[in-house]
């Protein structure tokens, strides 16, 4: 079922927004839900592979899409040294 194109673009600009809080990057908006969108479909992807499977709800997606967030910025900023 998942959870929708509205609730996804809100959770993953929520989630992108805390994980630029928590890293301490100056990202606007858009990026913000380009990071919590894309951080939450990798995370899901690693998780799965582990076994571990998040729920189509939304805190437990919003929880995924922080640590994808802030494993994007991370990445980003390893990338750019």
């Amino acid at each position: 079922m998942g959870l929708g194109i509205i609730a996804s673009i809100i959770v993953g600009g929520l989630a992108g927004w805390i994980g630029s809080r928590i890293m301490g990057a100056s990202t606007g908006i858009f990026m913000n839900v380009i990071l919590g969108i894309v951080g939450a479909i990798i995370a899901n992807a690693i998780l799965g592979v582990l076994g571990i499977y998040a729920a189509n709800a939304w805190l437990p997606q919003l929880i995924v899409g922080v640590i994808g967030a802030i494993v994007l910025i991370a990445a980003g900023r390893a990338i750019k040294r």
